[in-house]
């Protein structure tokens, strides 16, 4: 008689744990289509405008250090690491253009 006592809330417990994971299912389904909603919305409306860009103002100086610094590190990109380290040594004792006229006599090499 135990063996047929246990099989009704056995199942009972199978159909209750079944229940819930359909609950925590569906509950999540209008989880999801509740953050969709504005998202269709937002779609339905049309696009936004676009953001006009940023107009970035850089000073005489800045440009000309901006333009340094390409030309630095486009010849030095060319070196070898023995090169490179040669090159470093110049700037940090004569600047970064005695550097990028000694990279470039380098690079002819």
């Amino acid at each position: 008689m135990t063996q047929e006592a246990s099989l009704p809330t056995a199942r009972r417990r199978s159909v209750n744990a079944d229940i819930q994971t359909i609950r925590r299912s569906l509950a999540s389904v209008a989880r999801a289509l509740g953050r969709l909603g504005p998202a269709l919305e937002a779609a339905a409306r049309g696009p936004r405008a676009p953001r006009p860009a940023r107009k970035l103002t850089l000073s005489p100086e800045r440009m000309a250090a901006l333009k340094l610094q390409g030309q630095y590190i486009g010849h030095i990109r060319t070196l070898q690491p023995r090169q490179k380290q040669r090159v470093q040594a110049v700037r940090e004792k004569k600047g970064v253009r005695a550097a990028i006229a000694f990279a470039r006599k380098l690079s002819r090499r």
